[in-house]
């Protein structure tokens, strides 16, 4: 036999055996399938398909706002695939071109002959895993399953969706980013932000148990579920989203204006301490402003005047001055090192009392704490400590920083450290720990711990309230706390914030403009400095509501507090003002009660009724037609006939707006309105017969 034929029968026998080997293998795996479970392979009375259980993750819940208005919700998406391979061939061919139409209408992107192209294209291939769309919600996943082909199920119709993808959206785009925060796990490092990130726990919900199943194809869901999940609990934030609202588009619109870095702005409760408002906006590169950092939070910087408030509480707590004292504000005051002016380029202002130069931001106080506390500054950081400026506030948000105060014997401790505390250097606040003891002001004493959650329900019911967190009953004593607030609303009415005055209501408060340190760490000239510019206080003076803070960073087109910030404060507070019923009286408040009915305009029936139901007001239905007359006079609203002529001019007459001009459309009239309100006058009489295309003028009061 030649070496030829050899080696083909050599290459037979392999090829055989290869097969036979194939053969056992898949025998073998066969067998040890059906036998997983049983004692023996004819026993079936014991066979057990192998399962596991799995975890069920529960929805997320939401974060609200006081309203319940969505802050943070889930979306639940799918990924849409099709099996174009167990659809029958009669069904393929009727119906391929209307569940094309179908999708096209859907998901207009594609045309219908680009669908029925790839589907075809994926069944000539047999292949059974065909992406229709990424990312699908649950409504339109609804709306596929309708579709023709589709409807008739996986099995038959091909159409495969994924299990869910729950993401969380921000349905107010930039609004709040940084506040509401997120919750992140990396690689086994947790990662907590915001609101999200503290109260993850109630938002998190529990995990159910379900069981899966081992199949030749792989692991699949039963649907027996041995535990339930527990859906996460919704979180009631204490914002409110109209004061949000105004809060962030007043600061951004300043930041744009003066060109600043950043800026933040926080609107508080003075009784109970709830932050109604919070916005953080960074400039960003391309001049536009996001939420990146919480700065009303984690970042601490130097005051400025806003701190002489603290500085006057201690010397009337320890009784080394009166308000009403005389100093001599001559402009430019000497310490040791170290030359300071007033910001009226060291002019002054002559011998006036404390109290004027709080009002007027002199840094004479610089030089009046100095010679009160020079020899004795533990007891200036004594006062300190009491009014609860040396500590954290203890928010739930994570990241506060803690406020940085100089402490006798340590190597930032001079000679400077007390006149220059005074005036808000050398020591560093957060804007909410700023906000918190003017809020304590404003509170007669009293200090609350900011707080961003009222409370959380799960199912509708109450799972925890936050109540009012009291740090300190008192900070100072009754006597000095009506001192300073008188003090505050003179900064309003003869000081740095006379500018910013409302004609409906008084405002209390400081302005601040404090000099930042430059890159090389010094005081740089006024030319080469950045400047922070600060606003904080609360309103209305006499019986407050809400205090605020504003400071803008680095304003590159002015500096001063009243300006860049003030205005800022100015404008929330007008517009919270005017939008809030508890600051405004009811017009009949002071009316003897009595049953008042409401004038009740002519028109159409539906639309009478839908409003008077709606408001609960009794009445008499005299006539059933179409168009309705109201009486109230005889005590109660009597519904008769309003006469309509078909084919003549109608009288419109008491008739609103949106009724009097559909039925003189309806006679081809062009319709002219002028005012608003009722129709008290016609320019074509009633009773004459209309000419198409005709105008007509109507006036409304």
């Amino acid at each position: 036999m030649s070496k030829e034929k050899n080696f083909l029968y050599y290459r037979a026998y392999a090829i055989y055996f290869g097969f036979v080997i194939i053969m056992i293998t898949v025998l073998y795996n066969t067998i040890s399938l059906q036998l997983e479970g049983r004692s023996t392979f004819f026993d079936s009375s014991d066979l057990k398909i192998p399962v596991r259980t799995v975890n069920r993750i529960p929805r997320m819940g939401e974060i609200l706002d006081r309203n319940k208005n969505p802050l943070v919700t889930s979306v639940t998406y799918f990924d849409i695939h099709m099996d174009p391979t167990v659809i029958d061939q009669k069904v393929f061919d009727d119906e391929l071109s209307d569940l094309a139409e179908g999708l096209h209408k859907i998901y207009p992107d594609k045309s219908a002959r680009e669908y029925i192209n790839a589907i075809q294209k994926a069944r000539a291939n047999k292949s059974r895993y065909l992406l229709i769309r990424k990312k699908v919600t649950n409504d339109e996943r609804n709306r596929l399953k309708k579709l023709p082909i589709f409807k008739r199920g996986r099995m038959k119709g091909g159409l495969i969706d994924t299990d869910a993808i729950i993401k969380r959206e921000l349905p107010n785009g930039n609004l709040l980013r940084r506040t509401l925060g997120y919750y992140s796990m990396d690689r086994g490092v947790e990662k907590r932000v915001g609101i999200e990130g503290a109260f993850y726990e109630y938002l998190r919900g529990e995990d159910g148990v379900e069981l899966e199943q081992k199949f030749s194809t792989g692991w699949k869901k039963t649907g027996q579920i041995t535990r339930e999940a527990v859906e996460g609990a919704n979180v009631i934030t204490s914002i409110d989203k109209e004061i949000q609202e105004v809060a962030h588009s007043e600061l951004e619109r300043q930041l744009r204006d003066m060109d600043a870095d950043h800026g933040t702005v926080i609107v508080m409760e003075v009784k109970t301490g709830f932050i109604r408002a919070i916005a953080n906006l960074t400039n960003n590169d391309n001049k536009s402003y996001s939420e990146s950092y919480n700065y009303a939070v984690g970042f601490h910087e130097v005051p400025g005047s806003t701190f002489k408030l603290a500085s006057l509480m201690a010397g009337l707590e320890d009784g080394k001055f009166k308000i009403t004292d005389k100093v001599s504000a001559v402009g430019s005051y000497s310490f040791p090192g170290k030359r300071l002016e007033d910001s009226n380029h060291g002019i002054g202002y002559g011998t006036i009392t404390i109290q004027k130069a709080f009002e007027k931001s002199s840094n004479v106080i610089a030089q009046l704490i100095y010679r009160t506390y020079h020899n004795n500054p533990e007891n200036f950081l004594a006062r300190l400590k009491k009014f609860g400026l040396t500590e954290p506030l203890g928010v739930a948000i994570k990241g506060e920083a803690f406020p940085v105060i100089p402490k006798i014997g340590t190597p930032g401790w001079s000679a400077l450290s007390i006149p220059m505390m005074a005036i808000g250097y050398e020591l560093q606040q957060t804007p909410l720990q700023t906000l918190a003891f003017y809020n304590a002001v404003a509170n007669e004493g009293k200090m609350l711990r900011p707080l961003f959650v009222e409370r959380i329900e799960r199912y509708g019911k109450v799972v925890k309230n936050f109540n009012p967190v009291v740090l300190r009953e008192e900070i100072c004593s009754k006597n000095t706390i009506k001192i300073l607030q008188s003090c505050l609303k003179g900064v309003m009415t003869d000081g740095t914030g006379s500018d910013l005055k409302s004609s409906l209501f008084k405002i209390a408060g400081k302005t601040g403009t404090a000099k930042l340190v430059g890159e090389n760490k010094l005081y740089n000239d006024q030319r080469n400095s950045a400047y922070q510019a600060s606003f904080v206080g609360y309103f209305p003076a006499d019986n407050p509501i809400y205090s605020c803070i504003v400071v803008i960073s680095n304003p590159k087109k002015e500096i001063y507090g009243a300006r860049v910030s003030g205005t800022v404060f100015a404008e929330i507070a007008n517009k919270i003002y005017a939008s809030t019923l508890s600051y405004h009286k009811a017009i009949n408040q002071n009316a003897k009660k009595k049953n008042v009915l409401p004038l009740v305009k002519k028109g159409n029936k539906r639309d009478i009724l839908a409003v008077l139901d709606q408001l609960h007001i009794r009445y008499q239905l005299n006539y059933h037609g179409e168009w309705l007359s109201a009486d109230t006079l005889k005590g109660s609203v009597q519904l008769s006939k309003k006469i309509i002529l078909k084919d003549k001019i109608p009288n419109v007459l008491g008739l609103t707006a949106k009724d009097a001009v559909f039925l003189l459309e309806s006679r081809g009239l062009i319709v002219k309105l002028v005012g608003c309100g009722r129709v008290t006058k016609q320019s074509l009489n009633p009773g004459i017969l209309p000419t198409k295309g005709q105008l007509i003028k109507i006036e409304l009061q």
